[in-house]
């Protein structure tokens, strides 16, 4: 009897040894595929992300501006004066295309929870394709374009209302997020959705076509802000149909904002853009500011540039 209980119990043992064995390589083989997946999805969501997460500063610049050319000794000479002087320990990349600069200013005010400006809260901006089109007989609008996409045609009109409805909702949604975490991952989605992501430029574009409207009606009339001026002295852009032509189209696809435009989308939003240009470090251009006249009740982001085209947004640490 006892040698068969004997048997029993080691053959017990064995199959309860082997079946542990098996549960633990099971186990390391489960937490190492999900690692794997966790990792892959993690790349994706970055490759995807049009911000990327905060890098050292000048860790960056040791990296992009590596030599002893004259252009990379200044480029980190004027990185090292952000660090020293202005407090900018880290940045984030932005993706360089040529809704950059739109892209990093939107992050910021989408980031930071800043709110509508106050004429678009008295205003239904989903209204203003509408009012362009049927009220202020604007009928060229139907040969806007849509950066990338190159769109043209009868169907620009419930493109734009699509786009003024993502703008209107995103910023809604995300500036009522009181959590600066929360918000901060609500940021994280939205742009890294591309298709998302280019309604707003595109909204914001419009917004621009909108403002440059309305000051070309109002500017024989009474006053209006410099920025109008400047603009409409640009033979390329006289009046809007030739602003929204020879500018506004392109931007996305083959140009970025310039000067003069970024004072306009600064006007409009009601903030503050401050800009680190540092092609100009040692100049009296290095910091900008758009537009140059603004109320103090405005809220102030800041952007930084190598070249006028492709921006960055500086992260302040004291």
């Amino acid at each position: 009897m006892w040698q068969k209980v004997k048997v029993h119990l080691m053959l017990s043992m064995s199959f309860l040894t082997a079946l542990f064995w098996y549960c633990r390589r099971l186990y390391s083989f489960l937490a190492q595929l999900l690692k794997r997946w966790s990792n892959y999805l993690q790349r994706q969501l970055i490759r995807n992300l049009s911000v990327l997460p905060e890098v050292d500063l000048l860790g960056y610049s040791g990296r992009e501006w590596k030599g002893e050319t004259k252009q990379a000794k200044q480029m980190r000479e004027a990185y090292e004066e952000l660090f020293r002087s202005c407090h900018i320990k880290y940045l984030r990349q932005v993706r360089r295309d040529n809704y950059s600069v739109i892209r990093a200013v939107l992050f910021q005010i989408f980031s930071q929870g800043i709110p509508f400006p106050s004429w678009m809260k008295e205003r239904d901006i989903l209204k203003l394709p509408e009012k362009l089109l049927y009220s202020q007989g604007c009928n060229w609008i139907q040969q806007y374009s849509f950066g990338p996409e190159r769109y043209t045609g009868p169907n620009a009109f419930g493109k734009l209302r699509k786009c003024m409805e993502a703008l209107k909702t995103n910023w809604a949604e995300i500036s009522a997020t009181r959590d600066h975490e929360e918000r901060g991952s609500m940021c994280n989605t939205l742009f890294s959705d591309e298709s998302k992501e280019y309604k707003l430029y595109e909204a914001i574009k419009f917004i621009m076509l909108y403002e440059v409207v309305e000051a070309h009606e109002q500017i024989r009339n009474k006053p209006v802000h410099n920025l109008f001026s400047l603009l409409f002295a640009r033979d390329s852009s006289s009046d809007p149909l030739s602003f929204m032509m020879n500018h506004l189209n392109s931007i996305g696809d083959s140009i970025c904002l310039d000067q003069v435009e970024l004072f306009l989308l600064g006007y409009l939003l009601e903030v503050k853009i401050r800009v680190y240009r540092l092609h100009r470090f040692n100049t009296e251009e290095f910091q900008v500011n758009y537009p140059d006249e603004y109320r103090r009740e405005w809220n102030e982001i800041s952007l930084l540039t190598e070249d006028d085209h492709y921006y960055h947004i500086p992260l302040f640490r004291t």
